[in-house]
């Protein structure tokens, strides 16, 4: 029958699946041609949506980033259908909900790499140095004041919450245990005003 095979996992250590070495140099590489583009460059055509719908997604990479419209994973990347698995919220922090979508791509359709990427002039980030939201809201600022203290300057403060978001991923119980099978965790920073994707 034909359709998606999200309901018959891959084995999340099938040869087939890129390590997290090759994936992060796919990622730089990507981004590299993104700065020098004007258009992007990722497969969005027919054939690979048909492919994908019938064999179903093998990512290389998740990528966990703040849901800024300014911040596009497969634009940044020069990815296409199927290449990342991304998960976007305010301010790129963690909970249990961005855990278990990280567990799900890397335990069942086999990506080796997490990437935290941050980004400059953070709105969530400006708002948890110099305001005092309320609302729900307040839970996403709650969480990336504990990671930033009283740190000041917008861009540290940026890398504290990225590095935070990190840590909590490699120090999760799921996540560990993947560790034997090179599941990578790390953190980068995107530049708004030139598209450039610094790793921490």
């Amino acid at each position: 029958m034909k359709g998606t095979n999200e309901n018959q996992p891959t084995n999340a250590h099938t040869s087939g699946a890129l390590s997290a070495g090759a994936a992060l140099k796919k990622l730089q590489a990507g981004n590299l041609a993104y700065m020098q583009s004007s258009v992007g460059a990722g497969d969005i055509s027919p054939a690979i949506r048909e492919k994908t719908c019938r064999d179903g997604q093998q990512p290389y990479a998740i990528i966990v980033t703040c849901s800024d419209s300014r911040v596009i994973p497969e634009s940044i990347f020069m990815a296409g259908i199927g290449d990342l698995f991304v998960i976007r919220v305010a301010g790129n922090v963690i909970d249990d909900h961005q855990l278990g979508s990280i567990e799900y791509a890397a335990g069942h359709l086999g990506s080796r790499l997490v990437v935290v990427l941050g980004h400059n002039h953070c709105g969530a980030v400006d708002a948890a140095i110099n305001h005092d939201p309320e609302g729900y809201i307040k839970f996403i600022t709650d969480e990336i004041r504990l990671a930033i203290g009283n740190e000041k300057d917008d861009y540290r403060a940026c890398c504290l919450n990225v590095r935070r978001s990190v840590s909590i991923i490699e120090n999760s119980l799921d996540i560990r245990r993947e560790e034997a099978h090179g599941l990578q965790v790390v953190g980068a920073m995107y530049h708004l005003e030139d598209g450039r994707v610094e790793f921490l």
